[in-house]
């Protein structure tokens, strides 16, 4: 048995990593912690679990195998480097930091203490990107030339008679958060098309604050992979209904899913036309992944590279938005030199 403590409620998906560790035979939630007392305490009592106001004291406890880390995505390099020095596993929300140069240093603790440390990047083990993963690989596609994802949603429209949208306030917070829209649910379009079309060359990013609430609400990146493929990547919290897409062109085929439906039309089929293929059995997800590993040695198919490239693209999407310019990565230093 995994015995973890989850580290504080902060991003809006610790309740659902708290519901996933509890349906997982081999995990066990023992604690409580929080930056925010009162907000722990309140967990802790709705999982009837004790609260600990000392994170050193959680770290310290060998009792506790392992944590759930989902504080403010500033404290993550900080808590994620202590919790490894204490030869806790990780397991933690996206994005893992702000530039690479942390991410490095979170995995340099982590290799060096011999920890699981998983992101939770639950796309990569959908049943749509295996299929997509597959149609690249085998030639259905030919050589990928454009890839489109978009994921977006409404959380900052504000509704008649209501002061702020769904999302809550301290998603807006910069110091905090390190960014709006592109940081969080664009990490989802971003993780998805470095796995599809690989390295990235330089990158051109459109940040832009349509509610003026200090970060982006809307947010448009434009990628120039190695393999000469163009990537369009887009997020939002401004669109009403808007589905979650996934495109693939190439010069044999195309790929089109949406909310997980999936057609392919491919000059290599005997038939002409879209199909809709079967999709294929997903892996298991992150959480389960990470218990897996911990237990039995095995290796997850979420990578030290995704969530390293993740933070790549983010670090230069903001330095794009910040200079206007498009950035070629080989040409930013604080970069290159850490990938």
């Amino acid at each position: 048995m995994i015995n973890v403590a989850l580290l504080s409620r902060w991003h809006v998906h610790a309740d659902d990593y708290a519901r996933n560790a509890r349906d997982n035979s081999n995990i066990s939630i023992q604690l409580v912690w929080d930056e925010e007392a009162e907000r722990g305490r309140k967990w802790a009592e709705e999982l009837g679990v004790t609260f600990e106001e000392s994170l050193e004291a959680v770290l310290s406890n060998p009792a506790i195998d392992a944590v759930i880390v989902n504080t403010p995505t500033n404290l993550h390099k900080k808590v994620i480097i202590a919790a490894a020095k204490h030869k806790k596993h990780i397991f933690s929300e996206k994005v893992l930091a702000f530039s690479v140069e942390d991410c490095n240093e979170i995995y340099d603790a982590v290799e060096e203490n011999g920890v699981h440390l998983m992101l939770s990047l639950p796309r990569l083990t959908e049943s749509y990107y295996l299929y997509a993963q597959e149609a690249l690989d085998s030639g259905k596609l030919g050589k990928l030339t454009t890839i489109r994802c978009r994921m977006a949603h409404n959380g900052a429209v504000v509704r008649e008679g209501e002061e702020s949208g769904w999302l809550p306030d301290r998603f807006y917070n910069k110091e905090q958060a390190g960014g709006g829209a592109l940081i969080d649910l664009g990490a989802h379009p971003i993780y998805l098309t470095n796995r599809l079309a690989g390295q990235a060359h330089s990158v051109q990013a459109t940040l832009q604050q349509t509610n003026g609430l200090g970060v982006d609400d809307n947010a448009v990146v434009l990628v120039d992979y190695k393999s000469g493929a163009l990537g369009i990547i887009e997020t939002g919290f401004l669109s009403h209904g808007s589905p979650f897409q996934l495109e693939l062109y190439g010069t044999a085929g195309t790929l089109l899913i949406e909310d997980g439906r999936i057609r392919i039309t491919s000059s290599k089929f005997e038939e002409s036309g879209w199909q809709t293929p079967e999709n294929p059995e997903a892996l298991p997800m992150p959480m389960n992944q990470w218990a897996t590993a911990i237990i039995n040695g095995t290796i997850p198919s979420i990578t030290k590279d995704d969530a390293i490239r993740l933070t790549l693209i983010n670090e230069a999407a903001a330095l794009s938005h910040q200079e206007g310019k498009r950035i070629n990565l080989k040409d930013v230093s604080s970069i290159v030199q850490n990938i």
